[in-house]
């Protein structure tokens, strides 16, 4: 049995090593290697993949989120309704451009925001909502955009945990996480689902005038060069990732569903022990899985993270501590918020090791070693 990661990229990258090495190959003879050509063929790609009008590729999945909010014309002082229960990347943008997080509780089942706390943190200074997409399962987008319209507010899909996944409304249409709300942001570090061999990110919308500022934004705040038009940054993917990920992007769909069929063991192993909660899986969208993150109860899991590792398992706890409770919002005053969800998943979550290259002696393994700690 080979040794057990939480990601195997070497293993992935040797199962598509001619075509990247090739794809690799090709910048270096050309030495375009800012905005080289497989920059855009790879957005061009992955609007068709999502079914969206505009991608615009950037540094990495926080300048995305940064720089949409900056392309909204956001203003200091406004809020901006998010969870706590996310990486940081989400909520440190919100205060670097001065905006006022407003923190509000998930729930407890999905892990997602909670529609109803976001009805109820809303005020006449909110001008947007930031809902994410967490450990590959979509927020309840279709009910999140209703609110959103009804309080003319817009949406900024965090999308860098569930690139591929699909959300199915009640009407019937199906769209990709991240092409529902007024714009969103995704992210192609290493471990991502898709993930280039550095870091990367990128927008989508279907807004023309919104892509071009997002372009504008992204490129030092100029659509003809050296002509400034508004206040930018210099977000930029470089061609070396760009033509990994048109090549990666090819195999997403295998990927998902390889994480899937790692998923349905661990669920199938876990679904009798009274002790381990499994991922739900919400009816509105199919899971993409970039994380599988079960709940514990009745055991010590800090004591099960440390379990596993004495046997050469990898685990992680998303998140320890969350962003509602982390020194650098305390001159917002957050830590008080009242966000019981939250506050219990974080003494109860832990994730498993779940990509591509997972084999049946490994779920194995990982699953009796869970259960033998969980049986004790």
């Amino acid at each position: 049995m080979r040794p057990i990661q939480m990601v195997d990229l070497k293993q992935q990258y040797q199962k598509i090593k001619a075509e990247v090495d090739a794809a690799v190959l090709s910048v270096l003879e050309s030495s375009a290697f800012i905005n080289g050509p497989q920059v855009q063929a790879f957005a061009r790609a992955l609007a068709t993949y999502n079914n969206s009008q505009y991608v615009i590729p950037c540094a990495n999945g926080t300048d995305a989120l940064q720089i949409a909010m900056m392309a909204l014309n956001l203003q200091p002082g406004d809020e901006v309704i998010t969870p706590s229960f996310t990486y940081i990347a989400t909520t440190e943008v919100i205060a670097l451009l001065k905006l006022t997080p407003v923190f509000v509780d998930v729930q407890p089942d999905t892990f997602c925001i909670d529609p109803e706390a976001i009805r109820k943190a809303i005020t006449p200074k909110t001008k947007a909502i930031v809902p994410v997409h967490l450990y590959g399962q979509a927020a309840n987008m279709e009910e999140i955009m209703q609110i959103a319209i009804a309080h003319n507010l817009y949406v900024i899909e965090d999308n860098a945990q569930a690139i591929g996944c699909d959300y199915f409304f009640t009407d019937g249409r199906v769209k990709k996480t991240g092409t529902i709300g007024t714009v969103s942001g995704t992210s192609f570090f290493p471990s991502k689902n898709l993930g280039a061999y550095g870091d990367g990110g990128a927008m989508m919308t279907d807004d023309e005038a919104l892509a071009l500022k997002l372009q504008m934004v992204a490129n030092h705040g100029q659509s003809k060069r050296y002509y400034h038009d508004m206040v930018g940054c210099n977000s930029r993917l470089d061609t070396i990732q760009a033509a990994v990920l048109e090549v990666k992007l090819k195999y997403l769909d295998e990927y998902i569903a390889k994480r899937r069929a790692a998923a349905d063991y661990y669920d199938a192993a876990f679904a009798a022990h009274p002790k381990l909660k499994t991922p739900a899986r919400a009816a509105y969208c199919n899971h993409v899985f970039h994380q599988y993150t079960l709940i514990v109860e009745g055991i010590d899991r800090d004591a099960l993270n440390t379990y596993l590792a004495q046997h050469n398992i990898p685990s992680m706890i998303y998140y320890p501590v969350p962003a509602h409770r982390q020194k650098m919002f305390a001159s917002f005053n957050t830590a008080g918020a009242g966000l019981p969800v939250t506050d219990w998943l974080t003494e109860r979550v832990i994730s498993l090791p779940i990509h591509t290259e997972l084999e049946e002696a490994q779920l194995d393994f990982i699953t009796s070693k869970v259960l033998e700690f969980a049986s004790k």
